[in-house]
Order: C-alpha cells, then sequence, then structure tokens
C-alpha cells in the first residue's frame, strides 16, 4: 500500500495525532476541517455561512495540495452541532460543487464537535 502524507500551512494544521489528508493510491482521505483560519489560527464564528465557508476554503487548500479540487471529491461527511443550521450550511456548500456531478454525501447531528465549532467536513476524492 502506498501511503502519501498530503499537507499544507493554507489549511489549519492538525491539532491531534493525525494528518490534513492521506493519498493512497489515487484515493484522497481527508481529515475533518472546521472554520480555523490558518493565518491567524483563530476561529471564524461570526456566522454559521462564515464558519462554513472557512471550512469549505480550508478544504480547497487539502484538495489543492493534492492537485485536486471539489470536482474529484466522491464522498462528503457533515458533522453539525444543530440541523437547523443546515439549509445555511447546505447554501454556502453547495455553491463548491456542480449540482449535477456533486458527490455523495451525509450529514449527521453530533453531541460535540472539536474546539465546540458547529460544522466539521471530511471528503474522500479521487485522481
Amino acid at each position: 500500500m502506498s501511503k502519501t502524507i498530503i499537507k499544507t500551512d493554507k489549511a489549519p494544521a492538525p491539532i491531534g495525532p493525525y494528518n490534513q489528508a492521506i493519498l493512497s493510491g489515487n484515493t484522497l482521505y481527508t481529515s475533518g476541517q472546521i472554520a480555523l483560519d490558518p493565518t491567524s489560527g483563530e476561529l471564524v464564528l461570526d456566522s454559521i455561512e462564515a464558519e462554513t465557508t472557512q471550512v469549505m476554503e480550508n478544504m480547497k487548500q487539502v484538495l489543492n495540495a493534492a492537485d485536486m479540487t471539489f470536482e474529484n471529491v466522491v464522498k462528503t461527511s457533515i458533522f453539525v452541532s444543530d440541523m437547523a443550521n443546515f439549509s445555511k450550511i447546505n447554501s454556502i456548500y453547495a455553491t463548491y460543487f456542480n449540482e449535477e456531478t456533486a458527490p455523495a454525501r451525509e450529514t449527521v447531528e453530533v453531541a460535540n464537535l472539536p474546539k465546540y465549532v458547529n460544522v466539521e467536513i471530511s471528503m474522500i476524492a479521487i485522481k
């Protein structure tokens, strides 16, 4: 099995014993991203829309570090602390994908997320 560690300083550094992403063969497995600004290290929590945008921008940088884009994504997992935010999260998320070729996805409400954020997203992409 080939396993390449993907990392970029354009997305938040891991805050535990994990990597931003692992490329195995042609498949990229990303860790979940939260709304940490990679420059300041501060959370972007001004609104659920701003938070989701930061999460997606972080994910874009991880994908780019593996020479991929959102077009390569085949599966996403979205974890939310409150399903009442789903429509706002979904409206931002939708701007990053072509609806006709959007990936498979699940959205799950959870009791809590790292640093008490409202949304965390992970992805699987294929070259």
